[in-house]
C-alpha cells in the first residue's frame, strides 16, 4: 500500500468517524450514508454470495494449454506460471481475486513479468493517434506485451463496467440500510424508558438524584456498552410512548426488492437462482455457469492466450470446467453404466468420472459395446448378430437345415 493510499484511508475513516458522531460535514445536516469501497462492499451478504459463487467456478477450473489443433501441451512453460503466478498468490487465489476484481471494479490487468504474473492496482489507459494502448502505474509506463487489459465489456471500448459503478446507488443504498438494522439490534432495538416523578426535578434533591442514579445502573448492567441514555419527565410531563425511529418493515421491504436488484449487474436473476438453490443445487450451478461464468472464462482464456503467446502464435489457453460436476451422484452411476454398455468410453474413464481409482488394466481401458461387454475390436458383428444373434448362431442354424 502507498503512502497516497494509507492517507486517503486515513482521510477517509477520520471522515467517517466524525459521521458516526453526527457532526455536520461541510455545513451540511448530519451525513449517515455508506461510500462503497473495496473494503467495505463485500459486507453485503448478497453481493458476497454472488461473487464467491461466480469465482469459486472460475477457481477450480482446470487450465491447459491446447495447439491449434486442440491437442493438449502438458509441459509448456505457461503452465507452471499460472500454477505459481508469484511469490505470494497461487493458482487459486489468483483466479479468485481476479475474477472480484473484474465483477466489482469490471476490469483487470494481468501483468507478466519474466516468470511471474501479478496483478497490478491503479494502472490507468490510453490510446495514441495509431490506436495502440498505453500502461501506466504512476510515472512508470508498462509495455503493452508485458500486460492486459480484462474488460467486462459495455459501451466502452477503452473501460469495463463493473458493479461498483453500474449498481452504485443501489449499493450504497443497500447497505446503508442493513447497516441502519444491525446498529439497531446491536443496541438492544433501540428500547426506550421513560422515568416519570411527581414532582418538578431539582438538582439539588438528593432523594431524586440518588433514585435516578439507581435505576440508570440497573439499566447500564442490561447493556454491556454502557450505551443507556435516561430522559427524567418531571411533574406536568407526559409521554405515552416512544417509538424507535427505525421501521424495521420497511427496511426490509426494500431490502427484499433491492438486493436482489444487485444480481443483475452480475448477470444473475437473483430470485431463480436461489429458487434453483432450494429445488436442485446442481440445476443452479449450471445455470450460473451458463448465465455468468461461461462469458468469463472466453474473455480470459483471448486475454491470457495473447499476453503468453502472442498474435502470431496458435497456442491458446483453456479453462476447463467438467460439467458432471453439476450432476447429482446418482445420476452420474446411471451415465457411467450406459455409456459403458452403448461403447463411448472405457471403464477406467467412468471410474475417474465417479471419484474410484483407475485399474489400468487392458481390459478396463478396452470400450465394449451391447449385451455381453466383448470388447468391440474382437465383436464379429453382422446383419444376424445386431438383431440378437451371432455367427456361431448363424451357423448351427445352416446345419440344422
Amino acid at each position: 500500500m502507498t503512502w497516497r493510499d494509507r492517507f486517503s484511508n486515513f482521510v477517509y475513516r477520520q471522515l467517517e468517524k466524525r459521521m458516526s458522531k453526527g457532526e455536520s460535514v461541510g455545513g451540511s445536516v448530519r451525513f449517515s450514508s455508506i461510500f462503497v469501497g473495496d473494503e467495505n462492499i463485500l459486507e453485503s451478504s448478497d453481493v458476497y454470495e454472488l461473487l464467491q459463487d461466480i469465482s469459486n467456478q472460475l477457481m477450480l477450473a482446470d487450465i491447459v494449454v491446447e495447439d491449434g489443433d486442440g491437442n493438449e501441451i502438458r509441459n509448456d512453460p505457461a503452465l507452471q506460471i499460472l500454477k505459481n503466478p508469484n511469490s505470494y498468490l497461487t493458482q487459486s487465489e489468483f483466479i479468485k481475486l481476479m475474477t472480484n476484481t473484474y465483477l466489482l471494479n469490471g476490469e483487470v490487468f494481468p501483468f507478466l513479468n519474466e516468470k511471474q504474473l501479478h496483478l497490478p492496482a491503479g494502472v490507468q489507459t490510453e490510446l495514441d493517434k495509431q490506436l495502440k494502448e498505453h500502461f501506466r502505474v504512476g510515472n512508470v509506463e508498462i509495455p503493452n506485451k508485458m500486460i492486459r487489459h480484462i474488460k467486462n465489456i459495455g459501451t466502452n471500448h477503452l473501460k469495463g463496467v463493473g458493479l461498483m459503478q453500474l449498481g452504485k446507488r443501489t449499493l450504497e443504498g443497500v447497505m446503508s440500510a442493513e447497516k441502519v438494522l444491525t446498529n439497531k439490534y446491536t443496541k438492544g432495538g433501540l428500547l426506550a424508558f421513560l422515568l416519570k416523578l411527581d414532582a418538578h426535578i431539582n438538582p439539588q434533591n438528593g432523594a431524586q438524584s440518588k433514585l435516578i442514579k439507581a435505576i440508570l445502573n440497573q439499566l447500564e448492567e442490561i447493556d454491556d456498552s454502557r450505551s443507556i441514555k435516561m430522559i427524567p419527565l418531571g411533574k406536568g410531563y407526559a409521554i405515552d410512548t416512544m417509538k424507535s425511529p427505525v421501521e424495521d418493515e420497511k427496511i426490509l421491504g426494500y431490502l427484499n426488492v433491492y438486493k436482489k436488484d444487485l444480481g443483475k449487474f452480475l448477470g444473475i436473476n437473483v430470485d431463480t437462482y436461489q429458487t434453483m438453490l432450494r429445488e436442485n443445487i446442481e440445476k443452479a450451478m449450471m445455470y450460473l455457469h451458463n448465465k455468468a461464468v461461461r462469458p468469463i472464462m472466453k474473455n480470459y482464456e483471448d486475454h491470457l492466450s495473447l499476453l503468453f503467446f502472442g498474435q502470431k502464435s496458435n497456442k491458446r489457453i483453456k479453462f476447463k470446467i467438467n460439467i458432471l460436476d453439476f450432476v447429482p451422484y446418482s445420476t452420474k452411476t446411471n451415465i457411467g453404466y450406459n455409456i459403458v454398455r452403448t461403447g463411448i468410453t472405457s471403464p477406467d474413464n467412468v471410474a475417474d468420472m465417479l471419484g474410484f481409482e483407475r485399474q489400468n488394466t487392458p481390459e478396463s481401458q478396452a470400450i465394449y459395446i451391447s449385451n455381453d461387454l466383448s470388447k468391440i475390436g474382437e465383436k464379429k458383428a453382422t446383419d444376424d448378430s445386431l438383431k440378437g444373434g451371432d455367427e456361431n448362431d448363424k451357423e448351427e442354424g445352416n446345419t440344422d437345415g
